[in-house]
């Protein structure tokens, strides 16, 4: 499954049984100290960061460029200095998009949050709140598109709480990276058709070739259809899956954008196992708008109603007849309607304790897990049966909290150590995610 996904996102931290990001399995080196960063780890890395490049990049002559750009700089001893992984991860990135013309989803990951890296706003699978302001005109903020069994129930209890308002102002001032079934999940709230409207399309290199495929991505069923205005914020910080959210509505004269430019990145993104536990973000897709035929790449989208994004919630409300006495939404809220779900899903945790007993065994029942969550746990099975048998049984499962995208956490004690858990159930109990990471000793 394709994601669209933010070229700012912070290092790849949780040993996986499948992947948070669009349901897509990325196996991660089990528990345990990291390999020594040394040159034969750096060159690892450039020449399988170059080899990916070749053979993935969108653009193969971009992609050819790139590799043998890093490959040269390898050779002169630019990266011979670089003792610390994150350091050589943020330098590889630079490299890699000067070549691309600062692709935003080109990044080296490199094991932790690059500098300045902020705590994501808490949420349910990117949904942080909604309200209702003055003049019945809703509010609602997004700061990511997770993952559909995260983002749609989330996204239809606010939708619920707001449907009765005279317009609906969106918050993607710092709506980022997402899923690209749930960007199309959000579209089609605005969309009024008995059929199906073709939003965009995906267009992806084919590995190892010079040749494309194209997938074509349409308006999806909601509980219904939002019928009042549109409003939607933006700032130099929305980018991405967000950007195709604001794109798609602007192209279907929809909504009307209210603040700054947006970042500018329009592609598609995979990621790459390297080594050292290095990860590497590349662009294999570019999205193409059904109505323009072309996308947002390197430009932004611009917005209806050009304003500074910290204006751009006063902004909006003028445009809808109000006088608003603040700039914010703390300031401006009448009744909140929606918050992110903070106490325990039934069920998860005997999911649990369930998963480290058949894990341990190598024998999970696949028949209580999503056909995703299935998928990306077959061809791990061997690693994660040494993983949980080394462990032992189960001594204690502790609920801690309602992560901030919305998975459950949990610490779970084992006779021979302790693993943190991060799960999701479905709707109908079975495991959608699960992402788990040692805990150092008690003492």
């Amino acid at each position: 499954m394709t994601t669209i996904t933010s070229g700012r996102s912070v290092g790849v931290l949780w040993f996986a049984l499948a992947a948070i990001a669009g349901g897509a399995a990325h196996a991660q080196p089990p528990p345990g100290p990291p390999p020594p960063f040394d040159a034969a780890a750096r060159s690892a890395a450039v020449t399988s960061a170059a080899a990916a490049f070749r053979s993935r990049y969108v653009s193969p002559a971009v992609g050819e460029r790139a590799a043998a750009t890093i490959e040269a700089a390898l050779k002169r001893g630019d990266y011979d200095s670089f003792a610390q992984p994150q350091a050589f991860a943020e330098k590889l990135t630079a490299d890699l998009r000067a070549v691309t013309n600062n692709d935003q989803h080109v990044q080296v990951l490199g094991g932790g949050p690059p500098p300045g890296t902020l705590e994501p706003a808490r949420s349910e699978g990117g949904v942080v709140r909604a309200d209702k302001l003055a003049g019945n005109i809703g509010y609602l903020n997004i700061v990511t598109l997770g993952p559909p069994a995260l983002f749609n129930p989330a996204l239809d209890r606010a939708m619920t709480a707001l449907k009765g308002t005279t317009a609906l102002i969106v918050d993607a001032r710092s709506l980022q990276g997402g899923a690209v079934p749930s960007v199309s999940y959000l579209a089609s709230y605005f969309i009024k058709s008995e059929k199906p409207v073709h939003l965009y399309d995906i267009v992806s290199r084919n590995p190892g070739t010079e040749t494309f495929r194209t997938e074509e991505f349409y308006s999806v069923p909601t509980p219904f259809s939002y019928s009042g205005k549109v409003v939607l914020l933006t700032s130099k910080s929305t980018l991405s899956a967000g950007e195709s959210v604001v794109y798609n509505l602007q192209a279907l004269k929809r909504a009307t954008l209210v603040g700054e430019t947006t970042a500018g990145g329009a592609n598609a993104a995979q990621v790459v196992p390297l080594s050292a536990g290095l990860a590497l973000m590349l662009s294999g897709g570019r999205q193409q708008n059904a109505i323009t035929g072309t996308n947002w790449e390197g430009s932004g989208v611009k917005p209806d109603i050009v304003t500074p994004s910290t204006d751009a919630l006063k902004v909006a409300l003028e445009q809808l007849g109000q006088k608003p006495t603040g700039n914010t939404i703390e300031a401006l809220s009448q009744a909140p309607v929606f918050a992110p779900r903070s106490t325990p899903q039934p069920g998860a945790e005997a999911a649990v304790r369930r998963m480290s007993d058949e894990n341990a065994r190598g024998e999970p029942n696949y028949d209580l897990l999503s056909p995703e969550m299935a998928q990306a746990t077959r061809p791990q099975i061997e690693g994660l049966k040494k993983i949980f048998s080394d462990l032992g049984p189960v001594k204690s499962v502790k609920f801690v909290e309602v992560g901030p995208v919305g998975l459950d956490t949990y610490e779970a004690e084992y006779a021979n150590g302790s693993l943190m858990w991060q799960i999701l159930l479905g709707q109908d109990g079975k495991t959608v995610m699960a992402a788990v990471r040692p805990l150092p000793p008690k003492r």
